[in-house]
């Protein structure tokens, strides 16, 4: 009754609540609203870039930590407008006030990228007033329609949010704060723990200096490929570029913690990832490109492009008018779209995932919905909820306010510019993450995985307006206001931890996202000389070209012509996998319940569907990325968990925090003094040329050769 039943929650969070901490102060709000331009605008920039940089909210905790306390000690006792300048210490509430509010905006807006391939594939550069209100409702109406399931996702007490953790470790570690969570082991403070594992990770591999520039062999760890360069088959299983990983070792942590960081992640939804991971990746994919399934010998076995009948990249000028819209004529001339295998299996488990999870919701979770939905706050259990409800809540009408404005935004876009998106459209779009954001939100708050609408929403919107790529690009409504309103969520979990008023969390959440969406807006413009030429001064537009491909797949050449009426229409089928194989776990279970697969199944009722979900990141991830994750994931999350419990709950989300920020650091670092200087030329004729930054690019699988190939002249399918 005086602590939180799960042991996670008690080895980060404190529970008590000191009520007279100050936190809605003004040197708070003026660093919230100073890191809510800086930080999204840095990342925009950098998101432009290649490889893509992003800086995550730790560097923004670490650097705010000292400021903080110089303003604590050093501002004058003078009121501005009945406001205490200085009203004390710097506290630990102030500080997560300032971090949500660097973080909410702090990733790239997604809106951003439809503005960016409307002007550079589509010619359409429309004015500021629709750029910023298509931000504003992408990023807003996510964030009210997550206040309103708020109840469901975030007061429970079984609505962990492991990322959340991580942070809640760091703030109470940086403020010295003692608590019953950490336990009576002896040895030294958490505090000199994160300061020495902070300095290793950055001197190491964190740093991205030893494995990311020095010695980039040691990223791309693929030994088996350097002892056997041009053997086909042998690079086809063993790289990490254009093959399976079979290598299976990294020594870079940005690669272990790609797909999120293995000491949040609890082991049982490690173990359901890994196995849908060894059986679709390690087991499937080879089975399938080695049958010739899809004529994929005559493509890559793992790669994020697309390609014609010649084994080419696909030239997609070739399919389109001058207006982008569908040359179907030229398309039938041309070749058909085709797609490696483990691309191909990406969508099959997209497929999967999203009717699987929505049959778990039905089976497991109907039950908890329809009680939480029926509780109080002053009804949980929990103790972090008990010493919140003393806090008043934020009235549903004030998300029902943001949900009506920024709808306004949206309807204002789609129908005051042409964009060929009619309003009923946007209604559906918003209607599926309505559907889908409080058993997808069920999920990732207890496993730290999401399962993605993105390929869904273009599935959808594919089929109903073909033809129609701006319209498909905007209809992420469906994915984005999902995602946006979990990202929110999350962070409304970390202020539920860390007991900060719910209304200045809605208020410091609101006007950080409208701060961070204008800036990035700005910094947007201002790179515009990338959207005009990607090939200058470092900038290249990557993630705006896969983008642009993927409007071109769904929203030019439609999935009729790729799912329906092409070669790739078995894939459709995983939708009835999704659904038939949660059914039949359950009705075994219920059946049988001492059976095995009732361990299995009801221990993890997310079981199938983080098997569909958890290798969605594939590609452009590879092995490289889940098996170190795995094998991080046993250590510290199996091993150390159950022998050394006492270690594990003082330390593991410290070492996490540390990792983290080793990395942000590090990234900064090397980026400001290697890459930036001489447009990324310091050392191109010396360190880049040795045998440790090039053996891994002399073999097949870096050339991404697949296992037959053409003479001049000659198509394949």
């Amino acid at each position: 009754e005086d602590d939180s039943p799960y042991p996670e929650v008690r080895s980060a969070v404190a529970n008590f609540d000191d009520p007279d901490m100050p936190v809605s102060t003004l040197r708070a709000w003026m660093l919230g609203v100073l890191w809510a331009m800086v930080l999204p605008g840095m990342n925009q920039f950098f998101y432009f870039r290649y490889p893509t940089i992003t800086v995550g909210q730790v560097v923004p905790i670490l650097i705010t930590f000292p400021i903080g306390r110089g303003l604590a000690r050093f501002t004058p006792q003078w009121r501005i407008l009945g406001a205490q300048l200085n009203p004390g210490p710097f506290t630990i509430k102030e500080h997560v006030l300032v971090t949500v509010m660097a973080g909410v905006g702090a990733m790239a807006a997604y809106a951003t990228e439809i503005i960016a391939v409307q002007r550079v594939y589509y010619n359409q550069d429309f004015n500021f007033a629709y750029q910023w209100m298509l931000v504003m409702s992408t990023q807003l109406i996510g964030f009210s329609i997550g206040g309103l399931a708020r109840k469901l996702l975030v007061t429970p007490a079984s609505m962990i949010w492991p990322s959340t953790l991580v942070y809640c470790a760091l703030f109470n570690t940086l403020h010295s704060a003692s608590y019953a969570g950490i336990g009576p082991r002896e040895g030294m403070t958490r505090e000199r723990f994160f300061t020495y594992a902070f300095l290793a990770s950055t001197l190491w591999c964190e740093v991205d200096f030893f494995p990311g520039y020095l010695f980039r062999a040691l990223s791309m760890f693929t030994w088996v490929c350097w002892i056997a360069p041009n053997n086909v088959k042998v690079n086809l299983l063993f790289g990490y570029e254009s093959g399976m990983g079979y290598s299976i070792l990294s020594f870079d942590w940005n690669e272990i913690s790609y797909i999120g960081s293995p000491l949040a992640t609890p082991w049982w939804a490690q173990v359901n990832v890994f196995a849908g991971f060894l059986f679709f990746y390690w087991f499937l994919a080879p089975l399938l490109y080695f049958l010739n399934v899809w004529y994929s010998q005559y493509m890559p076995i793992s790669s994020p492009g697309s390609y014609d009948n010649t084994g080419r990249p696909y030239n997609l000028t070739r399919i389109l008018y001058a207006n982008a819209t569908f040359n179907e004529a030229g398309y039938k001339e041309y070749s058909p779209l085709y797609i490696s295998t483990t691309f191909a299996l990406s969508y099959g488990l997209s497929f999967a995932s999203i009717s699987a999870t929505i049959v778990h919701a039905l089976l497991y979770f109907r039950k908890p919905i329809r009680y939480h939905l029926s509780r109080s706050l002053t009804e949980q259990p929990d103790v972090h909820a008990q010493l919140m409800a003393r806090y008043p809540p934020v009235p549903e009408w004030w998300y029902g306010c943001i949900f009506a404005a920024t709808f306004a935004f949206a309807c204002a876009c789609v129908e005051g510019w042409p964009t060929r998106m009619p309003i009923w459209a946007l209604v559906v779009a918003l209607l599926i993450a309505l559907v889908y954001i409080v058993p997808v939100g069920m999920i990732q708050a207890v496993t730290n995985r999401q399962v993605g609408l993105n390929v869904i929403t273009e599935l959808i919107i594919g089929y109903m307006l073909p033809g129609r790529p701006v319209a498909m690009m905007m209809y992420t409504w469906g994915y984005i206001t999902m995602s946006q309103g979990l990202f929110f969520a999350a962070d409304m979990k970390l202020s539920h931890y860390m007991k900060i008023p719910p209304r200045v969390m809605f208020a410091g959440q609101v006007v950080a996202t409208v701060i961070a969406g204008t800036a990035q807006l700005g910094v947007m413009s201002w790179c515009a000389l990338c959207l005009n030429d990607c090939d200058r001064n470092g900038f290249t537009c990557a993630n705006t070209e896969v983008f642009a491909t993927a409007s071109v797949i769904w929203g030019v050449i439609g999935p009729a012509h790729i799912f329906s009426q092409g070669i790739y229409y078995p894939l459709l089928f995983f939708f009835l996998l999704g659904v038939l194989c949660p059914l039949i776990c359950w009705l075994i279970t219920r059946r049988y319940p001492d059976t095995m697969l009732n361990y299995w199944s009801c221990a993890d009722p997310m079981s199938i569907s983080l098997m569909f979900t958890g290798i969605g990141l594939i590609p452009p991830a590879t092995a490289v990325n889940y098996v170190p994750w795995a094998v991080f994931g046993f250590i510290f999350q199996f091993l150390i968990r159950r022998r050394h419990f006492a270690f594990w709950a003082k330390y593991n989300y410290v070492l996490s925090a540390a990792l983290e920020a080793g990395t942000a650091i590090g990234v900064i670092l090397v980026y400001f003094c290697l890459q930036y200087p001489l447009n990324g030329r310091i050392g191109e004729s010396s360190i880049a040329t040795w045998w440790g930054n090039t053996v891994f690019k002399n073999t097949s699988d870096w050339n991404g050769t697949p296992l037959r190939q053409l003479a001049p002249g000659e198509t394949f399918g």
